[in-house]
């Protein structure tokens, strides 16, 4: 187990420092335009391919690093630079960790290059869980899909929505039941290939935010695809399904205790940091905007940062945005170093993150005053982005319900 340590070591600041000037000279320059076009910035994502950062290797470096703090440390400068543009670079990573935390070697060593593309031709890939009954609540999932032994194909059918890089993405991963009778337990993730029919882009989001991110649904019309497609494989489906069935009946007959429950929780936990780290990264940008205006704005013959109602609130940002990250990072070195999450410390990242996202910028756009408010200035957007953090990845309530039930014991369902 690697020690937990504030002090990054040479490669880590190299690999900071190296995305920070990325998100400064690449992704701010652009943020503006992409954020009215409401389009994936297909050059930026092509530039970062070409450089290295939207690779395959990239990321997987990042996830190796054993002190945990490589991914966090990329998400914060990438969503540092700007949020739409940030979640169009890292939107496929949901698909490959899919695959890569439940596919056989084979499977992740065909899908996973596939999901990146190359720089001369880069793609995207979507991974798509929530539906239009089913977010918080996994459980109420409706798309199913069904084994056609006579043709060693899985047929799938339902609505996905919320998808990033939903429809333009060459490789989608789908969440779907394959046995309703068990409830969340009974579901599994499949691949559909590029091009498969029955597959079709639905309603476009039009959103209030990181809207240089494509969000849409997905439709899914008797989808085919070979049994290969299934992530893990038919026999360990199989396995997991006769378990998931024992306990069922274990709970029924009131002896099951909570067996399960930790690992299901472990599994949506270790993501969450990740996502605390690009709130920190919305949150420092605004807060450096607010900083630098307060210092230079002059009123009644002296700069704002003078006025102690300005120059507390600006302290109250800075030591948010540190508290959040020191949440995030401590998460993210568990994470990496097999911790339990005992007291959910994966949702309070994400919780924490989250509401200090949302509040940092609308401080800033409050110090900015009138220029706040307008798109002359980067912090009305970035407030706009910040909003979907206490929602998405869980939202806010959803967090502290999981921090509440570990803490007291009782089960999350």
């Amino acid at each position: 187990m690697m020690a937990f340590t504030l002090e990054l070591d040479d490669d880590q600041v190299t690999v900071r420092d190296w995305l920070h000037g990325f998100a400064a000279e690449v992704i701010r320059p652009a943020a503006a335009e992409w954020d009215e076009r409401e389009e994936t910035p297909w050059p930026v994502i092509q530039e970062a391919a070409r450089l290295g950062i939207y690779s395959l290797d990239f990321y997987a470096q990042q996830y190796a690093d054993p002190s945990g703090l490589g991914i966090p440390i990329a998400m914060e400068e990438l969503f540092w630079g700007d949020a739409g543009i940030g979640l169009s670079l890292v939107g496929t990573t949901l698909a490959a960790v899919s695959v890569l935390a439940n596919g056989t070697d084979e499977q992740i060593g065909t899908w996973v290059p596939q999901m990146f593309g190359t720089p001369d031709d880069v793609k995207v890939a979507a991974f798509c869980s929530s539906e239009p009954d089913a977010g918080s609540d996994v459980s109420a999932m409706r798309t199913r899909a069904v084994y056609d032994e006579a043709k060693d194909e899985w047929v799938i059918d339902g609505t996905k929505t919320w998808a990033t890089n939903g429809g333009i993405a060459g490789v989608h991963v789908v969440v779907a039941t394959v046995d309703p009778a068990l409830g969340a337990r009974g579901q599994a993730s499949l691949v559909i290939p590029p091009n498969t029919p029955g597959l079709s882009q639905g309603q476009k989001f039009r959103k209030h935010g990181i809207r240089a991110s494509h969000t849409a649904e997905v439709v899914l019309d008797g989808v085919r695809v070979p049994g290969h497609c299934l992530l893990g494989g038919r026999e360990k489906l199989e396995e997991r399904l006769a378990r998931a069935r024992e306990r069922a009946a274990a709970e029924s007959r009131g002896d099951a205790g909570q067996r399960g429950r930790n690992a299901a929780m472990a599994t949506f936990e270790a993501s969450r940091p990740a996502v605390g780290a690009q709130a920190v990264g919305i949150a420092r940008a605004a807060y450096e905007v607010a900083l630098d205006y307060a210092r230079t704005r002059v009123q009644f013959g002296r700069p704002i940062i003078d006025n102690q109602g300005i120059a507390f609130t600006l302290a109250d940002m800075r030591t948010r945005i540190d508290a959040a990250r020191l949440l995030v990072w401590r998460a993210s070195w568990m994470a990496a170093n097999n911790r339990p999450f005992t007291a959910a410390e994966g949702s309070m990242s994400k919780l924490y993150a989250g509401e200090t996202a949302k509040w940092v910028t609308a401080q800033a756009m409050q110090i900015l005053g009138g220029n706040g408010f307008t798109r002359e200035y980067p912090v009305e957007r970035m407030h706009r982005d910040a909003a979907v953090y206490t929602i998405f990845e869980g939202t806010s309530e959803i967090q502290r319900l999981v921090i509440a039930r570990t803490l007291s014991g009782l089960p999350i369902r």
